[in-house]
This record gives C-alpha cells, sequence and structure tokens, in this order.
C-alpha cells in the first residue's frame, strides 16, 4: 500500500552553493537555451508554413497529433532507457533526432515536397521529445541536493522561457526577412548542435548513485507510482486538462494572420509573448522565498490561466492580447516551478526516468494533443469560440480537481519534501 502523506524533512540550516554558481549547471542551463531556440524556431516555422499553404485550421491541430502519437507509442521503453543508460546519452540522441527532423524540414519549404515529407519530419520531432523528456530533465536531480535543485529548477525554467521569446521572435523575423522557412530550420540545427557541446561538461554521474541498475522494477512501475501518488497525480492532473482545453498557441497563426492583421513578425511575438510573462515570473521565484503553500497556489495559477486564455480569445487589440498572452505565461511558470519541484522531491532517483516519461505524456505533450484539440473545435465553431470555450473549460477543471483531491491544497514547502521510496528493487543489469 503507497502512503498516503509525502514524507518530509526539515530544511537543513546551512545552505548548500547555490546552483547557479556551479560551473557545469551554468553550461547545461545555457544550452538548454539553445535547443529550446532551435526547437521554438522550428515549430513557428512549420505551423507559419502550413497556414500560409492550406488556411485551414485542422492543419494546425494535425501538427500536435503527429507529434504525440510516437510520445505515447515509446514513453515506457523511453523512460527505461533513461533509467538503464547515463541520462546524457539519451539526451544527446534525442538531441540528434532533432537535427534530422529540421534537416528534412529544410527540403518542405519547397513548394512542390510532398505533403508527406512534412508529417514524416514531425513525427520524428515527436520520437526526440519522448526520449528527450526522461533524460534531460532528470539530468540535474540526480546530481544536486534537494536544495540546490529547488534552485536549479527557478533558473532553468527562466533560461527555458529565455528561449521560448528569442526562438519564435527570431523566426518570425527571419521569415519576413527571407520570405520562407529556410533560415529557422538552419537555426534549429544551430541550437541542437550548441546544446550536444554543452552537454559534454556535464560530469558523469555520480557513482554513490550507481546501485547497481538504473532503475527499474518492472516497465510500467512509472504508472503505477503516479497513480499511488495522489498529489503528483492531481498536479500533473490539473496541468494536462489545462493544458489541452485553454491552450491557444497551435492557432495563433490564425490570429496574427486573419484576426489581428500582424504577419509573421507578429506571430512570432504572440509566440513569444507567454514566454516573456514567464521569464519575468521564473526570475521572481529564482530570488523569492519559498511558498508556504504552493499546492493552493498552484490551483490559483491555473485559474489564472484560463482566465487570461478567455481575455486572449476575445481580444481584438494586438496590445491587449499580446498582454493576456504574457499573464499566461506568468501563471504557467507558477504551476511548471512547483509541478517540477514536486517530481523530483517525491520521485526516488532510480524511477526518475520512467515517472519523468509518465509526466512527459500527461503534461509536456499535452501541448500537442491540446493543438489538435484546439484545430478541431476551430474548424467547427472558429477560433474565437475554440479559445474562449477552452479558457473556461479550465476554469471548471480547477474546481474538480480542487474538490477531488484535497491533498493538493494543503501540501507544505516544497524543498521539505523527500522521496516516496517504495519503489520496487530493479532487476541487476546485463
Amino acid at each position: 500500500m503507497a502512503p498516503t502523506a509525502l514524507p518530509s524533512s526539515p530544511v537543513p540550516d546551512v545552505a548548500p552553493v547555490p546552483a547557479i554558481r556551479i560551473p557545469w549547471v551554468r553550461t547545461f542551463v545555457m544550452g538548454r537555451i539553445f535547443a529550446v531556440v532551435g526547437s521554438q524556431a522550428l515549430q513557428t516555422a512549420v505551423t507559419w508554413q502550413l497556414w500560409q499553404r492550406t488556411g485551414e485550421e485542422w492543419q494546425l491541430g494535425l501538427v500536435g497529433l503527429v507529434e504525440f502519437v510516437p510520445v505515447l507509442l515509446l514513453f515506457v521503453p523511453a523512460g527505461n532507457l533513461a533509467d538503464r543508460v547515463p541520462r546524457r546519452r539519451v539526451a544527446a540522441g534525442s538531441s540528434l533526432l532533432l537535427v534530422a527532423a529540421a534537416v528534412g524540414l529544410l527540403r518542405t519549404v519547397d513548394p512542390a515536397s510532398p505533403p508527406g515529407w512534412t508529417w514524416g519530419c514531425l513525427a520524428l520531432v515527436g520520437v526526440s521529445r519522448a526520449f528527450a523528456a526522461p533524460s534531460i530533465g532528470t539530468i540535474l536531480p540526480e546530481r544536486l541536493d534537494p536544495l540546490q535543485f529547488a534552485h536549479a529548477s527557478a533558473w532553468s525554467s527562466a533560461a527555458f522561457q529565455v528561449a521560448s521569446v528569442a526562438g519564435p521572435v527570431a523566426a518570425g523575423a527571419l521569415i519576413d526577412a527571407t520570405g520562407d522557412a529556410r533560415a529557422a530550420y538552419l537555426l534549429a540545427v544551430v541550437g541542437q548542435g550548441a546544446f550536444l557541446l554543452c552537454l559534454l561538461a556535464v560530469p558523469p554521474r555520480p557513482a554513490a548513485r550507481r546501485r547497481g541498475d538504473g532503475g527499474g522494477g518492472g516497465v510500467l512501475a512509472g504508472l503505477s507510482f503516479v497513480r499511488r501518488s495522489p498529489v503528483y497525480l492531481a498536479a500533473i492532473t490539473l496541468d494536462l486538462f489545462a493544458v489541452l482545453l485553454g491552450g491557444a498557441t497551435a492557432l495563433l497563426p490564425v490570429f496574427a494572420e486573419d484576426v489581428l492583421h500582424v504577419g509573421a513578425t507578429g506571430l512570432g511575438w504572440l509566440r513569444a509573448a507567454p514566454g516573456l510573462g514567464a521569464l519575468a515570473m521564473s526570475l521572481h521565484v529564482a530570488r523569492a522565498a519559498p511558498w508556504r503553500r504552493p499546492g493552493r497556489l498552484l490551483l490559483a495559477a491555473v485559474a489564472g490561466f484560463g482566465v487570461a486564455t478567455v481575455g486572449f480569445g476575445l481580444s481584438r487589440s494586438f496590445a491587449l492580447s499580446l498582454a493576456c498572452l504574457v499573464l499566461t505565461g506568468v501563471f504557467d511558470a507558477v504551476s511548471v516551478v512547483i509541478r517540477q519541484t514536486l517530481e523530483q522531491m517525491i520521485t526516488p532517483d532510480a524511477m526518475r526516468g520512467r515517472v519523468a516519461a509518465v509526466k512527459f505524456v500527461f503534461v509536456g505533450m499535452s501541448n500537442e494533443l491540446g493543438a489538435f484539440e484546439s484545430g478541431a473545435v476551430a474548424s467547427l465553431a472558429g477560433p474565437v469560440g475554440s479559445v474562449v470555450v477552452g479558457g473556461i473549460g479550465t476554469l471548471a477543471v480547477v474546481a474538480v480537481v480542487a474538490r477531488r483531491w484535497p491533498q493538493l491544497a494543503a501540501i507544505g514547502p516544497l524543498a521539505s519534501l523527500r522521496p516516496v521510496e517504495d519503489a520496487p528493487a530493479p532487476p541487476p543489469r546485463g
């Protein structure tokens, strides 16, 4: 029987060296910036290109579905691989797959290229993400102590948001300057290449953590652990349905072109706006005192995300639309920091890869599945109706989760939580 309460221990009186002062951590975070700039540029370019050629909302939604299917099929083996071999190697492999996808998308710049080529490259993006989630996201927590990781998580989130701003803005500017998406795809290749170089600075996994196995207990142990951890299940369920219903990212090319009339450069700023808000909040979190009631704050943040989404859907002003999207980023940053830190605090190290893979299906790829939902609904009710209804649905999800899992609102400071050591013993390595 799994424990019903999260184990905790007092926070040490003497804090360790802040993670951002550790040279390899700084290099790794910088590499993440390069990688995310490239991936965001790729996503901006491919959705702009599809909308220009087809003018069909459902095609934008199909991008999300094509990227989601490989993750759904591969999250179990990807999580197990990340727990059995050095996670740095898995991260490097996932980055190389994304390079291959970006190089393949260069061919699609030619209007005569077969449509299937685009979808094949996007499926490869999904494969890359399936292996990136359980590897890249677990490199820091397996090498840092809890307080250092809580600090690093905030800085890593800030770095991600810097890249989330720079990538779309750069892609939009490059598209308008060159007239096609070729330069944006090249930016994706360069970004992933820089990340691969930065991975070389990450030290080998400490010997004290190599306990005869990279993590086992069965291929579905990650799913079982999440199911038996009610607070964590509540947190990722909340985020899953909030992003699934409330995400407007897939429809931004439609709003930029047909609602706000701001072109590719405007599309870049619309895609960057959530990152601007999230960056500001992440920098604040990195310097602020730990939250005393993070569960309550998580519920409030997701509700705020829903309200801001409704505001964006109703807006006809570019400035107001940007402001609403900035607010979605502010609220999302709070959610991300709480959820990521909660995950790493309560998960035994031997299971981090598999739990991260499960989380990615719930949260990371809910963006892609949400994109499909947005495109499908928009093809029937229009883009405005799709976004507004999604925002209202997010508010309903908050109410349901708060009632279904009251444990979430009751948790204390995240840095005081400790792993739930009830995971099954892993099998020996061959």
